[in-house]
């Protein structure tokens, strides 16, 4: 292990000052001067790059393709669908004037009263309303459809209590909107595209997930059907980490978008909507790292490799460099990311804690001993264990280790949620279970909204979801003692 980073915080002591603390000295974020966004940094982003990429092509291979829709959305827009304005209304940024002017005291810019809009425009919360308004300019026939859209972008959702990735202002994601000629299609695609986002958390990030559907009450605004991957967290809270929504024809019927079928009637369009932000940067955080910093698995890691040489002279730099550079080509050749540091303005001891820091899921040092001896030193950040290679052979083993941290991240997460879920049948052990452990519980609930919204009132604990393959053995619900279709998974959550 490097030298220890004192400034940070144990997670055992503040785990949400860790976190805070953690996102900042890795460099991958800091709050900005304006109220409630942040500042992606370099280091941040290119995890985020990755994270992108990979989806990107996961989305291309599932027949999507990417387009561009506005930023701005007329007010009139989100009226038309009485669910979805409910749901987004208390969280919109509203555009009501289109110019500054110079005030006429000298100090500084206003608003110019003479250059209202005749109607608001609001920043994108979501882009359901004018993404449907404009297929339905799109759509006649049902040759048409489907429709397979997804979009990069940038949404704006007036967060009054802020965290770095988790909950911010404005924020990073996608949103895919496709469009269908029967209910059948577009349910087929909201299951596809939430089994997209599980293989992406659990085979990239590492992290286990459970696939399962929302609450009536949890359900996102103007669904028929939310699904949703939720994980848990190393403090014992959830995090919803990506939903996929079956629309139904409510969006049609909103914007009157409509195709001719092959029998020649008029039939209401079916739609679907699906989603992840930069809200995976925080589970990406909280799933693996420890108090020496970040673990990042290395099928996201922007440096997979990092080489430190150790020398006393140019000269032995100048040997070391001609003995690793082959290996840092060769695993290049592979598709591995490597850096070599031979920076000379910080001592070996500063960039191993560095790159523990920062997560960088292997490290090789060499110095003069091992120059002599043919071999290398090799330290995997997962378990912060070191070990001596013959140079012989390297690249092969370094390339296998890269596949034995990434199974092992995953494999730790899911032991961590296996130990921290819990079956209970009772009120009173449910909350016991909360106070004490933490974690996923699986109880009975009666199916009634009044039952959800009373446990969340008394606990804080809501509905993650009604898992896709869980119990479905009937019971009774543990807080009104009405009878239960099956257990169902809470959480208290981010």
């Amino acid at each position: 292990m490097a030298k220890k980073i004192d400034a940070l915080t144990p997670r055992s002591e503040d785990y949400s000052r860790w976190y805070n603390e953690l996102v900042m000295k890795a460099d991958l974020a800091e709050n900005s001067d304006v109220r409630g966004c942040m500042v992606i940094k370099p280091y941040g982003y290119a995890i985020w790059e990755k994270m992108q990429q990979t989806l990107d092509r996961m989305f291309k291979e599932t027949g999507h393709s990417n387009a561009y829709f506005p930023l701005f959305i007329p007010k009139s827009f989100l009226s038309k669908e009485a669910d979805h304005v409910e749901g987004f209304a208390k969280e919109c940024a509203v555009v009501t004037h289109y110019r500054l002017k110079n005030n006429p005291d000298g100090s500084g810019v206003v608003v110019d009263p003479a250059a209202k809009l005749e109607e608001e425009l609001i920043v994108r919360p979501t882009s359901e309303t004018i993404i449907w308004n404009t297929y339905k300019g799109w759509i006649q026939s049902w040759r048409d459809l489907p429709i397979l859209c997804n979009q990069w972008a940038n949404v704006v959702r007036w967060e009054m209590r802020t965290r770095l990735f988790l909950r911010t202002a404005e924020f990073l994601w996608q949103e895919g909107h496709t469009a269908h000629a029967t209910s059948e299609e577009a349910r087929e695609e909201a299951e596809r595209m939430i089994g997209v986002y599980k293989t992406f958390a659990e085979e990239y990030m590492g992290m286990p997930v459970i696939v399962g559907h929302k609450s009536e009450t949890e359900r996102f605004a103007g669904a028929v059907d939310t699904y949703t991957i939720e994980a848990l967290m190393q403090d014992g809270k959830a995090l919803q980490s990506g939903t996929s929504h079956f629309l139904g024809q409510n969006f049609a019927k909103a914007f009157d978008v409509t195709f001719t079928d092959k029998e020649g009637n008029q039939q209401l369009v079916w739609a679907t909507s699906w989603g992840v932000s930069t809200r995976l940067m925080g589970d990406l955080i909280m799933s693996h790292s420890d108090d020496n910093g970040l673990v990042l698995p290395p099928h996201l890691a922007p440096i997979q490799v990092v080489m430190v040489p150790i020398y006393k002279s140019e000269e032995q730099l100048a040997e070391i460099k001609a003995t690793l550079e082959p290996i840092q080509k060769e695993l290049r050749a592979k598709g591995i990311s490597v850096k070599l540091d031979d920076s000379d303005n910080r001592k070996p001891g500063w960039k191993f804690a560095e790159y523990e820091l920062k997560g960088v899921p292997v490290r090789l040092a060499m110095g003069g001993r091992d120059l002599e001896n043919g071999t290398i030193e090799v330290m995997r950040r997962d378990k912060l264990e070191k070990s001596t290679h013959a140079l012989e052979g390297i690249v092969e083993y370094i390339s296998e280790l890269l596949e034995d941290i990434q199974k092992n991240i995953y494999q730790k997460a899911l032991n961590y949620r296996q130990e921290h879920t819990t079956v209970v049948d009772s009120y009173d052990e449910f909350k016991q279970v909360l106070d004490e452990k933490g974690g996923f519980i699986l109880a009975h609930w009666d199916g009634t909204p009044e039952t959800e919204a009373a446990i969340k009132e008394e606990t804080k604990a809501t509905i993650r979801c009604i898992p896709s393959d869980g119990d479905t053995t009937p019971g009774t619900c543990i807080y009104s003692g009405k009878p239960s279709a099956r257990r169902v998974l809470f959480a208290r959550a981010y």
